[in-house]
C-alpha cells in the first residue's frame, strides 16, 4: 500500500499550529469587532454563474469546478459528443469559491432589505484556487475580509487603513508598505496614450510586475497592445522612483485634463494626507499596482513586509459595480483581505508567536487511584472553575503517565488519595520545576 499523502497546495496543521493559526484569527478578528464590523458566512461553493466573469479570464481559469454528478453528469457526456464539443463548463453546474468578496456580493442582493446600510462585514472562511502551488501561494487558505458596502466615501479607506496598521502592530509583523493607487488614475494613463479599449488587457499584464519584471511587462505590452504610446507611458511610469507628492505631480501633467484622472488623483491625496494626519507614515504611492481582478474601480491597496519576501500579506480596495451584476446597481464597496498563510509563515519563520499560547493543560490526573470515580468528580470540579484538565485513560506506571504530561507540557499533575471531597487533600507536582507539594483543594483553586 502506497503511503497516504495530501494534495499539492494543501497543508494538515498539528495542534500547536492550529494553537499559532487560531491566535492570529483572533487578534485580526478582535480588530474587526473594534472597528464595529458584523461577521458573516457564505457556503463554501457557489454557483459557477455567480463566480464565472469576476475575476477575469486567468482566475476564472483557477474556479476548482464540481463535477456533475448521477444522470447530469451522463447527459453532459451525451451532449458533447453529439455536438462534438468539449467545454469543462457543460460538466459543471457549481465551484468551489474563489474569494470572499463575490460571495458578499451575491450575499448583499440576495438580502438586501434585511440589511442596515452602509453594512459592515467581516469573515473569516477558507477559499480554493485550482494554482500552481509555490512558495506562499497555496490552493486552499483562509482569507480574513473586512468590507464596506453602501457609502461611496473615502472615510471608509482610512477606517480600512487603520485596520491594517493596527492588526500589523498586534501580531507584530514589524515594518510594513501598505501601497495604494487607484483604478481611475489607471484608467486616465491608458486613455491618455488612446488605448482604453484595452484597460482589462493591460491591468492584467501589468499586475505581474512583481512576478515576472519590469522588462518582461514592457515587452508583453509591445506585443500585446498595438499602440506605441501605451508601452512607452508605462515604460516611463516603471522608471520613476519619486516621493509621492513628485508622483502627484507628474500625474497632474499627465492625465489632470481627464474627468477620471482629476478625481482619482483627489482620492489619492485624500488618503495620504488622512493616513498621516492618524500618524500612519508607511502609506506609499505605488503607480504600477493594478490588481488585476475585474471588479476594483477605485482605489486598491497591497501591503508587503518590508525585511521579508514573500509577496502580498494584505490586498484589496473598492468596487463599484460588483453588485449591479446580481442586479442590485448604485451600491458602491470597498473591502481588504488579509491572507492569513503568509502572515502565518512569516511568524513561524521569525519565531514571532508568544510562547503562552500553546494552551495547554492546567491539569492531569494521575490514574492510581481504586476508585477512579474520584477522578471523575475532581475534573468536574475544575472544569467548572474554568480549569483545563483531564484524566489519563489507563492505570499504566507512573513513570509512563508522567512522561505523557510532560509531552503535553502539562503545567502540573494531581495524585489521587481520599473519597472526593472539596475539603479534600491532595498531592500535585509542577511538572515545571518539579515541586511536588500536600494542598487542600480549595487553595488550589485560590491561588
Amino acid at each position: 500500500m502506497s503511503k497516504p499523502t495530501i494534495p499539492k497546495g494543501t497543508r494538515d496543521f498539528s495542534p500547536s499550529e492550529v494553537h499559532k493559526r487560531n491566535y492570529i484569527f483572533k487578534i485580526i478578528e478582535k480588530v474587526f469587532q473594534n472597528h464595529s464590523f458584523t461577521p458573516i458566512q457564505t457556503p463554501s461553493f457557489e454557483k459557477l454563474s455567480t463566480l464565472n466573469g469576476k475575476y477575469g479570464d486567468e482566475g476564472d481559469q483557477l474556479l476548482f469546478k464540481i463535477l456533475l454528478r448521477g444522470a447530469k453528469f451522463n447527459k453532459a457526456i451525451k451532449n458533447s459528443i453529439d455536438n462534438n464539443i468539449i467545454n469543462d463548463n457543460n460538466f459543471s453546474e457549481e465551484a468551489l469559491r474563489y474569494d470572499l468578496t463575490v460571495p458578499f456580493a451575491r450575499y448583499i442582493v440576495q438580502h438586501q432589505n434585511d440589511l442596515n446600510f452602509p453594512f459592515r462585514r467581516y469573515q473569516i472562511q477558507p477559499v480554493w484556487r485550482a494554482d500552481r502551488p509555490q512558495k506562499g501561494r497555496y490552493r486552499e487558505f483562509y482569507q480574513c475580509d473586512a468590507d464596506v458596502v453602501g457609502s461611496n466615501s473615502l472615510n471608509c479607506e482610512i477606517d480600512l487603513i487603520t485596520i491594517i496598521s493596527e492588526v500589523f502592530n498586534e501580531l507584530n509583523l514589524g515594518e510594513h508598505t501598505i501601497f495604494l493607487n487607484n483604478r481611475k488614475v489607471l484608467s486616465a494613463l491608458v486613455e491618455s496614450c488612446g488605448a482604453l479599449e484595452y484597460f482589462k488587457d493591460i491591468t492584467i499584464i501589468i499586475d505581474k510586475i512583481d512576478k515576472v519584471g519590469v522588462q518582461t511587462v514592457i515587452e508583453e505590452l509591445k506585443n500585446k497592445i498595438p499602440i506605441k504610446n501605451c508601452y512607452l507611458l508605462f515604460e516611463e511610469l516603471f522608471s520613476l522612483d519619486k516621493a509621492d507628492d513628485q508622483l502627484i505631480d507628474w500625474l497632474k501633467d499627465k492625465i489632470a485634463y481627464l474627468d477620471d484622472g482629476l478625481k482619482g488623483i483627489e482620492e489619492l491625496k485624500y488618503l495620504i494626507y488622512n493616513a498621516k494626519e492618524l500618524g500612519i507614515n508607511n502609506l506609499k504611492l505605488n503607480l504600477s499596482l493594478a490588481r488585476g481582478l475585474d471588479y476594483y474601480t477605485g482605489s486598491i491597496f497591497e501591503v508587503v513586509l518590508n525585511n521579508y519576501d514573500i509577496g502580498s500579506v494584505v490586498g484589496g480596495g473598492r468596487y463599484d459595480n460588483l453588485t449591479e451584476v446580481f442586479g442590485k446597481k448604485d451600491l458602491s464597496g470597498v473591502g481588504i483581505s488579509f491572507g492569513a498563510e503568509r502572515i502565518y509563515d512569516v511568524m513561524n519563520k521569525l519565531s514571532l508567536f508568544p510562547s503562552t499560547i500553546t494552551n495547554s493543560p492546567s491539569f492531569m490526573i494521575i490514574n492510581q487511584s481504586k476508585k477512579i470515580s474520584n477522578g471523575f468528580k475532581l475534573l468536574n470540579f475544575l472544569r467548572k472553575m474554568k480549569s483545563s484538565c483531564f484524566l489519563y485513560p489507563d492505570n499504566h506506571k507512573l513513570k509512563k503517565q508522567l512522561k505523557y504530561a510532560n509531552d503535553l507540557n502539562v503545567k502540573s499533575v494531581i495524585f489521587l488519595h481520599d473519597d472526593f471531597s472539596e475539603d479534600m487533600i491532595i498531592d500535585i507536582k509542577n511538572m515545571k520545576t518539579g515541586m511536588q507539594q500536600n494542598i487542600k483543594l480549595k487553595d488550589l483553586i485560590h491561588e
